[in-house]
């Protein structure tokens, strides 16, 4: 029953944070042995991974931990926006549709040098 409530909770989640057909973030807890996890941090002014590479079609689910403060995710090309809280994991699912070199940013301002910080999703078949 916890599970099928737990399944229930991310697929609620999931559909109320999907507008104009981008994908927002989501935090019920993921099924286990349902999608791949990528445990991510944010920084001033940095992400570590800053590379991560996923394969097309495969769902994963990206845990990014904001370390210092609040910061931003964003991924234009794949749809992809979510606000990261100091202290707390976001949850953002990516299920990326087309191969490529996708470069993630930080839309938050965090001061001098935030222009600086992002990263890349590489997409593989």
């Amino acid at each position: 029953m916890k599970r099928l409530i737990t399944v229930t909770a991310l697929v609620v989640l999931t559909a109320v944070g999907m507008t104009a057909g981008r994908r927002r973030l989501a935090t019920a807890a993921v099924p286990d042995g349902a999608e791949q996890v990528v445990r991510m941090t944010a920084k001033k002014f940095e992400y570590t991974p800053s590379q991560i590479t996923l394969k097309k079609g495969v769902p994963v689910v990206l845990e990014i931990t904001a370390i210092d403060r609040d910061h931003g995710f964003k991924v234009p090309e794949l749809g992809v926006r979510a606000d990261l809280k100091s202290g707390q994991v976001t949850r953002v699912r990516i299920v990326p549709d087309r191969t490529g070199t996708f470069e993630f940013r930080c839309d938050v301002f965090c001061g001098s040098g935030h222009e600086d910080m992002s990263g890349e999703i590489v997409v593989v078949d």
